[in-house]
Order: C-alpha cells, then structure tokens, then sequence
C-alpha cells in the first residue's frame, strides 16, 4: 500500500527531505548542504547539479533512515527557494557566471546584479506592476531574465529552458514541462488565478517577447491539486525511488511553509484576517491568506492557488534575516562557524544573560538590519543597515551582546512590517512561526513580546517539509482539499503568549529602529548633498 510521502526542501544552502505517513507523522528527516557561490558583488550563483545530487542523497537517506520502501511511497513533492536555472535546448547547464564556469547555471534568489534591470521594468507602468505593491523586486525572475539578455546574449540565443528552481527539480524528476502556479504567478508575473497565462504585453514592453521561447514557458500554469506526472525511469533510480511515484507541482519554500501552518497546525480557531505565518530562514516571508485578494504597497499579491487552493496570498518580509545573523557570527571574533549548533548556544548563552541581566542586555547596541535592502513596507534593494555602540571587546560576551540585539531588530523590523499592512489585510492577532531558529523558545518568545501577537511555534514537526507533504497528498489524490488533509495530518503547537513587561522595553527598542530609520534618511541627503557641490563642502570645511 502506497499510504508515504517524500518531501524536499531546498534552501539557501542545503537540500533536506522528510518522510510522512498520511496522518502526518513524520517518520524521517535528512539534510544535504548545498555550495553557494559569490565570484563578484552582488553576483551568488549555484550548480544545479549539486542541487539535484543533494537531493537525491538527502531522500535515499531519509528513506533509509524510515525503514519503508520504494513502493510505499505514493507521491514526492518538492518546494524551493525562487533561484534561476538556465539550460540549453538539449537540457544541459548554461554558465550564469562572469566566470564561465560551466557548471554554475543558477541565479540565487538573492542575487542582486540585476538592479539596473528592476529599474527599467519598475518605469514601464503596467497593471501587472499592482500585484507586486507598485515595484517588482530585484529577487524576481523578470529582471534577472532581462540582466541575462542584456548582458548574455550568447547565452540567450542557446537557452531553451529558464526554470525557477522548483519547476527544476519536477522537470528533473519527471521530465514534463509543466510549470507550477506558486511559482509562475508569484515570481514570474502569469496571471494570479490558477491555471494562470503569462504577461505577454509586459514581456514585450521590457524587451522580453521571446521569452516564451527562451525560457520555454508553457500557456498555462499547472493546477496546484494536480500531479506533475510520474517519476521518470532514470531519475526513480536517481532518488531511489520507483516509477509508479506521483510528482507534485512545486512550492516557493515559504508558500510550502504556509499551507503546512495554516492547514495542519492546531490553535485557536479565529478568522484569515487575524492571522499571518511568519518563515524565519535566510530571509523572512510573512504570508497572510484570504478569501479576498489583498494587495498594497511593500507586498507580493494577492496571488490565487499559490500555497493552499482557493485562497489567496499576499507577502511581506525582510531580504536578510538568517543570512544577517549568520554574517554577525562570521564576522566576530569570537563567532565561529554559522552552523545551526553554533546559533544555539549562542541564544541559549544569551538566555542565561537575559536572566541575570534583565532586557537591557546588549544595550548600548543598536542595529538597523537592512544589510540587504528591504522588502516591506518599502521595497527598496540599495538600502544597507548600520550598527552603533560598538566598541573594542573582542570576547565571547561581546559576541552575544551583538547576536541579541540584532535579533531584537529583526523582531522590531517584523514589527513594523506588520504595523503598515495593505489596505483591508487586518491587523494581526495569531502570528504562526517556523523555519530557521524559529524552535528555540527565546526567538519565539521575543517575536511575540515585539508585535504583541500570540505566537503559535510547531512542536517535534518541521512545518514547511510537512506542508510539502500535505500538497503532494492532495495533488496525488490521497485527500479532495487541503483543508481535509490537514485535519488528518494535525500537529501540536506550543503557544508562547506576549509578556506586558517585556513589551515595555521592546518599545523602547522600536523606538531605537524607526530613529535608526530616520537617520538613515539624513545621512543619505547629506551624501547626496556633498556629491553635488564638493567644492562648497570644501570651503566649509
């Protein structure tokens, strides 16, 4: 009896797979890193073979690790990061890179080189523009197509195949060409309901008409509650798997993350407009669903069928939140490696501080943590962040000092994000969390004192391997919805309620950032200021 599900996440930096039982119980879970590459500024690329060899390590591991077989499993489903793969007529990886290297055939998601080409498309007005809060982001496919075209033609004129990284993997695993509708809509601009039609009018106005060729785009995108197909002979053997296994459309990885929160996890019962999901990875997505679409300034959305059928989705979040803890580890002395075991026992040596120091650890330390420019409620990829009250202490202490109050303004940033919603999205009351370190109790406990919402963290599951899950049981047929897969798929939940008392200093501490903010806005005018008449400055001086 085929009553198992394989699930793959790929990340930033690592492939993982778990293995699920139709009630939702997850029997195992594995992880493969993954290289990222960054030859020049603003340039991070990937090999998309190395993506597709880690996931196959990581689910013959977790196979194993289960103890089931090839023929119990009914269908695999895999969600991603929005990376871009690009592969010529024959499916084979053309090099992405300055470098030539032939094997670095994807654009990471958070690549910036293409923000001359996000300006472009940005001053064509356009409708579609609407579904992506007045701007599309420099992270997006349109603008990274258009750097590629402008800046590789040879490369173009090869391309036959242009995928986001989890239409990749199931036309890696399949062979078919369909395309998902989490990601074309989402991050290609097809049209928000499910099957959606690409934007021809805009492809045209940017330069992109050929597109659909290049890229081989399909006319339609693929129904989210409907299979891919089977996996094919080579790439069963690939994964160790057998040919009768059902393929899933691809997820965006938060959008994998959302349908497992919002339709399996269990909490108090409230209304869509109460609630977000907030993924805490390499970058943080806070992902509201409603009956309604719900679009505004700083958002992605609304999109139709792109997490959970019948619901739309609208998106904030911060380009960098994993990713700028994991440069304050690397870049203190006394950081080490950003492993996951790393950032634990840093927050739990922070926790033992907190205890005997009170809120007011790591103060003077404040931080504005755009290192990576911001999402919400402004998009905008140029700005950069600033930390003050630095000073000489190279000690583990210090160390910690720093770790938390970056985390602080990681909270009071989502604070502020959450505090400029579109127009008729609500304000949240319930915010479910998962990813990253979203486990560790001081984490959830200081996003709930910073937005003063219930936090609802999953307990013994991850959630976005689960929600992966849960979407390729429904597109297999094993449940008609997704609502009834989630109630036979429940997990619990630990709650972690505000504390009034702790919420005192954190207005302090927002306090802190929207100065931060605003001083970022006066050193700006100034600079600009100089760079226009240097010689009055001169003469000043």
């Amino acid at each position: 009896m085929r009553e198992h599900l394989l699930a793959v996440d790929v990340g930033t930096g690592s492939a993982r797979a778990g293995v699920f039982d139709l009630s939702g119980r997850q029997l195992a879970r594995c992880v493969v890193p993954i290289s990222v590459h960054q030859p020049l500024p603003k340039h991070m690329e990937q090999d998309s073979e190395e993506i597709w060899s880690a996931v196959c390590g990581t689910v013959k591991a977790a196979l194993a690790e289960s103890g089931i077989t090839a023929a119990q499993v009914l269908a695999i489903g895999f969600d991603a990061t929005c990376s871009l793969v690009v592969r010529d007529r024959h499916g084979r990886p053309l090099s992405v890179s300055e470098t030539r290297s032939p094997t670095l055939d994807t654009i990471l998601w958070m690549d910036h080189r293409a923000l001359e080409e996000t300006e472009y498309c940005n001053a064509i007005a356009d409708p579609l523009l609407e579904r992506f809060g007045g701007r599309l982001s420099v992270e997006m496919q349109i603008p990274k197509l258009l750097w590629l075209k402008r800046h590789r033609p040879e490369l173009w004129a090869e391309s036959a195949h242009i995928f986001d990284l989890c239409d990749f993997l199931t036309w890696r695993a399949t062979g078919s060409e369909k395309r998902s509708h989490s990601a074309l809509a989402s991050k290609w601009g097809y049209t928000p309901e499910a099957p959606g039609a690409p934007p021809i009018d805009y492809y045209r106005k940017v330069g992109l008409g050929d597109v659909t060729d290049r890229a081989g785009l399909p006319a339609l995108s693929q129904q989210p509650d409907q299979a891919i197909g089977r996996l094919s002979r080579i790439s069963a053997q690939e994964l160790g798997l057998d040919e009768q296994c059902l393929v899933a459309p691809g997820l965006i990885d938060a959008y994998a993350g959302t349908t497992g929160l919002f339709a399996a996890g269990e909490r108090p019962n409230v209304k869509l407009d109460a609630e977000a999901v907030l993924i805490a990875g390499t970058s943080s997505c806070i992902v509201r669903l409603s009956s309604e679409p719900v679009s505004g300034p700083g958002c992605w959305g609304a999109f139709r069928d792109a997490a959970i059928p019948g619901l739309w989705l609208t998106e904030a979040g911060q380009s960098a939140s994993g990713a700028f803890l994991d440069y304050i580890v690397t870049q203190h002395p006394a950081g080490g490696i950003p492993m996951k075991a790393r950032h634990r026992a840093i927050l739990d040596g922070i926790a033992e501080c907190l205890a005997s120091e009170g809120p007011d650890f790591g103060l003077p330390i404040s931080i504005l943590p755009d290192l990576h420019g911001t999402r919400s409620p402004v998009s905008d990829p140029m700005l950069t962040g600033t930390i003050a009250g630095l000073d000489l202490d190279r000690s583990e202490r210090s160390l910690l000092r720093l770790y938390w109050r970056s985390c602080v303004a990681l909270a009071c940033s989502i604070r502020h994000i959450i505090e400029h919603p579109p127009r008729r999205a609500g304000a949240p009351k319930q915010l479910l969390l998962a990813g990253g370190l979203a486990d560790h109790p001081l984490l959830a406990q200081l996003y709930a004192d910073a937005t003063g919402c219930d936090v609802f963290v999953p307990i013994d599951c991850d959630a976005v391997l689960l929600g992966c899950a849960l979407h390729a049981a429904v597109a297999a047929g094993a449940f008609s919805t997704s609502a009834e897969a989630g109630s036979q798929m429940r997990y619990a939940m630990k709650h972690f309620p505000p504390s009034p008392k702790r919420q005192q200093a954190l207005a302090r501490d927002h306090a802190l950032l929207k100065a931060m903010m605003r001083h970022r806005e006066e050193l700006a005018a100034l600079a600009s200021t100089q760079a226009r008449v240097p010689d009055a400055i001169s003469l000043a001086i």
